[in-house]
């Protein structure tokens, strides 16, 4: 008999979020929903499930968060997944960026990931039970050019996840860190991709395409929401999972890619990377 289990996921009313959410729901599990706003709507969509508790949370609100673990453990007695799924996408070379801007994207894709998931673990710590998933990206596995502040803050999560794997793992609770190709979601909207005002003409031909892809790619990505929903209650359902999960055969070759250059370049250069220790560490 399947035992039942309560998820918080955040960023629930659109994209993966809401893909995740009806999949949970379907499976017969609890679900805490976070939303920015409106969260009456997002219950009538999903038909005022009994097993629905959607709670207002803006996630780079540290008392919120709180208070939306707290809103969830009332409603349920528990929280066995969590997923820090809230985040937006910044388009732009590293130099246009302004700072606001790579503030603003790190704020909601770090460190609001950091506000939930403190707000979330003592509860775990507690029950010494919980998987906590982070959605990370193709680009959190390997950069592109036009991504590298959004991908950075991704990078930062794929660090953060390893860590806690580690530290967590003795206490029973479990951390893997997804990273999802390209999807057909809303993503490439504008509702979740912001693009700078500064534009430098001299990464017309590496970002300015990348502008352009875009905007062409946009609904016709090649990953299916919904396959990647069945994949998270696979995933957490497992009793040992992995630390890492990419998603999407664009995803695993662009890491098998980039694993292959790593190792082109030690091989080139191992003279120099193994020359640097002291020599009374030498055998």
């Amino acid at each position: 008999m399947k035992t039942k289990k309560t998820w918080f996921i955040t960023g629930a009313g659109r994209g993966f979020g809401l893909n995740i959410t009806e999949a949970v729901l379907k499976s017969g599990d609890n679900v805490v929903a976070t939303v920015r706003k409106n969260p009456e709507a997002l219950a009538d969509r999903l038909g005022n499930n009994p097993n629905l508790h959607v709670v207002v949370l803006d996630t780079t609100d540290e008392i919120q968060a709180t208070e939306a673990a707290a809103s969830g453990i009332s409603k349920f007695g528990q929280i066995d997944v969590l997923v820090n799924n809230a985040g937006y996408g910044l388009l732009s070379a590293v130099e246009e960026a302004t700072s606001k801007e790579v503030f603003d994207n790190f704020n909601v894709n770090v460190f609001g990931v950091l506000n939930v998931t403190r707000a979330i673990l003592p509860y775990m710590r507690e029950k010494r039970s919980g998987h906590l998933i982070n959605i990370s990206s193709i680009g959190g596995l390997s950069a592109y050019f036009g991504w590298g502040v959004y991908g950075a803050s991704k990078f930062a999560i794929e660090g953060i996840t390893e860590g806690l794997a580690m530290e967590l793992a003795p206490l029973g609770i479990h951390a893997t860190v997804v990273a999802p190709g390209f999807f057909r979601t809303d993503f490439l909207d504008q509702s979740s991709l912001t693009r700078t005002e500064n534009v430098i003409e001299d990464y017309s031909e590496t970002v300015g395409e990348m502008r352009k892809f875009a905007t062409t790619a946009n609904k016709k990505q090649p990953g299916d929401p919904e396959k990647l929903a069945a994949a998270f209650i696979k995933l957490a359902a497992s009793e040992n999972p992995p630390v890492h999960l990419p998603l999407g055969t664009d995803t695993l070759q662009r890491f098998r890619e980039k694993t292959k250059k790593f190792e082109d370049d030690i091989t080139n250069w191992y003279d120099t990377i193994v020359s640097t220790d002291h020599d009374d560490t030498k055998e």
